[in-house]
């Protein structure tokens, strides 16, 4: 796989640079229920084409090696960044130096 044919695999499913894999699978089932022959009397390009799309957005997913590092954790989950960067904070309500809040 390519640069590229990821590229275009999220340009057909209409999904962001991040996106989850609920987001991924949802789209995909969106997609299928409007392209399906059967419903849309469409002669099968379009859901081959999404179908296409969501085999190699999968198989990029499958082969991903997902970092489990602290800056990884803190970039996928900013409310908690948030929250140890400013918890002991007295204008936040943290802590004060006299140990009261």
């Amino acid at each position: 796989m390519t640069f590229d044919e990821l590229q275009k695999a999220l340009q057909i499913l209409g999904l962001r640079e991040r996106s989850t894999i609920g987001e991924i699978k949802t789209r995909h089932r969106e997609l299928v229920k409007r392209y399906h022959p059967d419903s849309c009397g469409d002669d099968g390009d379009k859901i081959r084409d999404v179908n296409a799309a969501y085999r190699v957005l999968l198989d990029y997913i499958t082969e991903y090696r997902f970092s489990f590092a602290e800056a990884e954790f803190y970039e996928q989950n900013p409310e908690e960044n948030m929250r140890r960067q400013f918890m002991d904070s007295p204008l936040w309500g943290g802590h004060t130096e006299s140990g009261k809040r």
